[in-house]
């Protein structure tokens, strides 16, 4: 990936090095120790300079950002791939289900990352997979792309700040009272590396936010807002207050209604990590969710 950025030096920014100014526009470490191993990589009025040149008023920065390996150990395989946005600096896809994000020793050629590999070397152009939200493997819906170093760290930002928000849609067991929020601490179980339980005493802080949509046949469609991010947040918060996701091989093994765990991305809202542009992406309920829930007007 190649990608070229221009900034023209505010009166209020003049005497700043280049370095602390691209600091201040959101370029992480990795990325200014990126700059400097590359030739040419920052110009000041067209001339190539050094990081700890001070800037004046009206200077033109321009930084070229070029990545030319890619992900070298993500084979490109060509999977489905449904893309609800693209532009030079992300990339909004809608994972299927069944689809784990990135490769594992059980799942090495039919990731989202091998499928995204593919979509971009039959266009002859190295791709770095950067993942800044990530789906469990049967989770559905929105997850969003990195395509370039600063782009992804300015997503990072985000999310660890909490300004990337997340709003998902999940088919429990049971009536769900009407709304709520469930706010009680996570933490890995004891004698399993994956399996995730409320602990007061040893986990970490999580909130969740619950809405119920729709009640039919002894199930319920809830609309959820996560206000932390904590693995298996949703579907442990989910289990702890009496209504465990259908289909969730971890927490409520019992597939008569679907064959994994219903759950699925369903709104992102963030700003673009280079324009500062407000962004919301909706992805709809996939066919197996909607097939339980059929009428159901989603917010």
């Amino acid at each position: 990936m190649e990608r070229t950025f221009t900034y023209r030096i505010p009166k209020q920014d003049a005497g700043m090095t280049i370095y602390d100014y691209l600091k201040k526009n959101g370029y992480s470490h990795a990325v200014l120790v990126h700059l400097k191993k590359t030739k040419e990589s920052i110009l000041r009025n067209g001339i190539w300079d050094y990081m700890n040149t001070c800037l004046a008023a009206e200077d033109t920065l321009t930084v070229h950002l070029i990545e030319q390996d890619g992900s070298p150990n993500i084979v490109p395989a060509a999977l489905p791939l449904e893309i609800c946005y693209e532009d030079e600096d992300i990339l909004v896809i809608n994972k299927d289900k069944n689809t784990p994000i990135h490769p594992s020793m059980n799942h090495y050629d039919h990731t989202l990352a091998n499928a995204v590999a593919h979509y971009y070397a039959v266009q002859g152009i190295p791709y770095t997979f950067r993942c800044a939200n990530r789906l469990d493997r049967d989770t559905t819906g929105l997850t969003v792309l990195a395509k370039n170093l600063l782009s992804s760290a300015i997503l990072n930002g985000q999310v660890s700040r909490r300004e990337l928000h997340r709003e998902y849609l999940a088919i429990v067991c049971g009536a769900v009272p009407e709304s709520g929020v469930i706010d009680a601490p996570i933490a890995r179980k004891e004698g399993s590396t994956i399996e995730r339980v409320v602990s007061f005493e040893h986990g970490e802080r999580a909130i969740t936010h619950y809405r119920r949509l729709a009640c039919k046949d002894g199930l319920s469609l809830v609309h959820l807002v996560l206000e932390t991010g904590r693995t298996h947040q949703i579907r442990v918060h989910m289990k702890y207050i009496g209504h465990p996701l259908i289909g969730d091989f971890l927490y409520n093994p019992d597939f008569t209604k679907i064959s994994r765990q219903a759950l699925h991305s369903y709104r992102l809202t963030f700003h673009h990590p280079i324009t500062g542009k407000p962004l919301v992406f909706t992805a709809p309920l996939p066919p197996d969710m909607l097939a339980l829930f059929p009428d159901v007007l989603l917010p």
